[in-house]
């Protein structure tokens, strides 16, 4: 999230959280990610609520009161408590507000996971998932498609992963095909995904190789790059014989080109200068 007061208010909404979970099995957990999943999605599909509920002038007891009465036996005990303590925090705007809530969800589903060691498994297809979308361009039209209902996109990746994936993999991306909020399918994939990493305090590095790299090669690289970010790298290996040699590294908006094709590129700029 850009904006600072939202930044704040979802830092505050995970603690509480985290304090929720502590106390709820695998299944609650579940039902609990379910639950904040689809309020955010009902306040992403709703703008004269998302405004209602992020509106500074309004009382924050009136925003919790309209939300308990819209929810009122449709979600848990757990769920209904968190979105009460969130939609009194003070949000930039609704979009964020529905946003943050989406991740709440994933927050209590990722946890999941943690206890059982699988959110490193779970990621991987995540980011796995995301590079098939990016390679099949018609899929990816489908999937973004806003004349094609949430149901229907859902039950695609369904058919995608049957099978293929974790349960917690096909759920989350279940739920992102359903409600994608304001943003293209493939984006919400990378979105997951990094905050698949931010669970484990990491930074995603998407690492592009022209040959596969070994599991010695990939501890040095992850150990190097842990070293110059300052914190844990969940490193993603892509094998690109295009490159021809070397490797290509992404972390966010920056790209370290130490492959032989960027080298190559680069002295053929050089030379037209």
């Amino acid at each position: 999230m850009e904006h600072i007061a939202s930044t704040q208010a979802l830092a505050a909404a995970s603690g509480t959280l985290l304090l929720q979970a502590a106390t709820l099995d695998d299944t609650g957990l579940g039902v609990l990610g379910s639950d904040l999943a689809g309020v955010g999605s009902l306040l992403s599909q709703n703008p004269v609520l998302r405004r209602t509920l992020s509106e500074a002038t309004t009382d924050v007891d009136h925003r919790a009161g309209v939300m308990r009465s819209l929810l009122a036996g449709k979600v848990g005990g757990p769920a209904a408590a968190i979105v009460d303590f969130t939609v009194r925090q003070s949000w930039a705007t609704g979009r964020d507000l529905a946003d943050g809530l989406v991740r709440l969800g994933r927050t209590a589903m990722f946890l999941r996971a943690e206890r059982s060691g699988e959110l490193d498994e779970v990621e991987d297809q995540l980011f796995r998932f995301g590079r098939i979308i990016d390679g099949a361009p018609g899929l990816s039209v489908i999937l973004d498609d806003p004349t094609t209902p949430g149901p229907a996109r859902a039950s695609l990746v369904a058919r995608l992963l049957d099978g293929r994936a974790h349960r917690l993999t096909s759920e989350l991306l279940a739920q992102l095909a359903t409600d994608p909020g304001s943003r293209s399918f493939t984006h919400g994939v990378g979105e997951i995904v990094r905050q698949a990493a931010e669970r484990k305090d990491k930074v995603v590095a998407t690492v592009h190789s022209a040959t596969t790299l070994t599991i010695e090669q990939t501890s040095r690289l992850t150990a190097a790059l842990a070293k110059m970010y300052g914190r844990p790298v969940s490193v993603h290996v892509l094998v690109e014989p295009a490159l021809q040699g070397g490797i290509l590294v992404r972390v966010g908006d920056e790209v370290i080109d130490g492959s032989v094709a960027g080298r190559l590129d680069a002295l053929r700029r050089r030379l037209a200068s």
